[in-house]
């Protein structure tokens, strides 16, 4: 960690670069550095919500059917080094302290992620990975994971409202910045879209010359049950793995041990003490999300007598929608509490009071206190909003050492 920490200090340096919408300079310094995204075949994932989850899954199967693969993530929960894995395993932090002096050397001229996508290429080629599995950070078009050349299947879970000040106002807008990684020679998959946006994505294929297939079955062994705690929670993101899964030619067994087998934090994910104390996190941070959450979030499926065990501990970053964020949860949550995100750009909790009545806290964990306070130890405490409020609060709740949050 001592040798990280200047590391990521110098990466950090650039966030004053911002985000840069052209693949000029991404793509010279790939260039450059004798192309380290052409060394392995790629999946390429975008999509409003559930591109991580997806991504994840994929990963894990390659990892049971014993392929070498590589999975691009961002931005981290806790750790910066979950961005960049390896059959399944983040990278070393001297490996991520390697890697950011090389590529800041080699390519000063990069911004914050574009350094940090590039960092993923030559780790990938390098760990001579079979395939490397990439979920977009932003929108699709312009994003810079979108130098890789056509991937081996591209995928679009959703299209829904999120950052429609760089991506369009409207879902066939948005749906064209995702449709942009779609390439001639790719398979393209989707998730279940609005007809809006799915005939974006059709015309696209129909463009560039793609093969677009349906999506199939969730069930890797058909009539075989998965035993996996949160199936109920994913929605369509693992029937469109499992397609993705079988047009990749996974076996149906290493597809279902892959799912059973996965540890994805911060997704739906119930933290306890002694079967007590319950505590979702979630990451839904645009309404799309939080309506999804809110169907996991009856007092029924959460096992407690009325809303009244359930308390709301929520924050976001500025931009979001979370008007609309809370009046999907409202009807799941007796208490709310607000507080700021640990990143520059936190929205001001006492907005949220506009919407519906809450206690505004100065601090994730005191916020965690008083909503735990509020439902007692057989209550359900629900994080949500933010990946950022998130993963602090798992590092509070688990007592993680934790690397400064950025919002790239």
């Amino acid at each position: 960690m001592k040798e990280l920490k200047p590391a990521l200090e110098r990466l950090y340096g650039l966030i004053g670069k911002g985000q840069r919408q052209d693949l000029e300079e991404m793509r010279q310094a790939c260039e450059r550095l004798g192309h380290p995204e052409n060394k392995f075949e790629s999946i390429h994932i975008a999509g409003t919500n559930g591109k991580g989850t997806v991504a994840a899954f994929l990963s894990s199967m390659h990892v049971a059917a014993g392929k070498k693969v590589g999975l691009y993530t961002s931005p981290h929960l806790v750790r910066f080094r979950e961005r960049i894995r390896i059959d399944g395993e983040p990278i070393s932090d001297s490996a991520l302290a390697d890697l950011i002096h090389r590529v800041m050397d080699a390519a000063p001229e990069l911004t914050f992620y574009e350094t940090v996508t590039l960092m993923a290429f030559i780790a990938f080629a390098e760990a001579g990975v079979e395939r490397a599995v990439f979920e977009v950070g932003l929108g699709g078009r312009l994003d810079a994971t979108n130098v890789i050349p056509a991937p081996r299947i591209a995928i679009i879970t959703r299209v829904a409202f999120d950052h429609m000040d760089i991506l369009g106002d409207s879902l066939t807008a948005i749906a064209g910045e995702k449709a942009g990684i779609i390439k001639e020679g790719s398979t393209v998959l989707c998730g279940t879209l609005h007809p809006d946006a799915q005939k974006v994505v059709d015309e696209r294929v129909a463009q560039v010359g793609a093969r677009q297939i349906d999506l199939g079955d969730p069930e890797p062994i058909p009539g075989a049950p998965l035993a996996y705690p949160r199936l109920s929670m994913i929605g369509s993101n693992l029937a469109v793995a499992v397609t993705a899964g079988r047009e990749l030619g996974l076996p149906p067994q290493s597809m279902a041990r892959g799912i059973e087998s996965l540890d994805w934090p911060g997704r739906n994910e119930l933290l306890h003490r002694n079967r007590r104390e319950l505590t979702l996190l979630d990451c839904a941070h645009n309404p799309d999300g939080a309506l999804t959450l809110s169907h996991t979030l009856s007092p029924e499926m959460l096992e407690v007598d009325s809303r009244r065990n359930i308390a709301l501990v929520f924050g976001t970053t500025q931009g979001k929608l979370y008007k609309a964020m809370l009046q999907r949860l409202e009807p799941c949550c007796a208490h709310r509490f607000y507080t700021p995100v640990p990143v520059p750009n936190s929205e001001d909790p006492e907005k949220f009071l506009e919407v519906f009545d809450g206690e505004v806290c100065t601090s994730v964990e005191e916020a965690l206190t008083l909503a735990r306070q509020a439902v007692g130890a057989e209550g359900v405490v629900v994080v949500t909003g933010s990946i950022f409020l998130v993963g602090a609060a798992r590092a509070i709740l688990l007592d993680l050492e934790r690397d400064p949050a950025i919002a790239m």
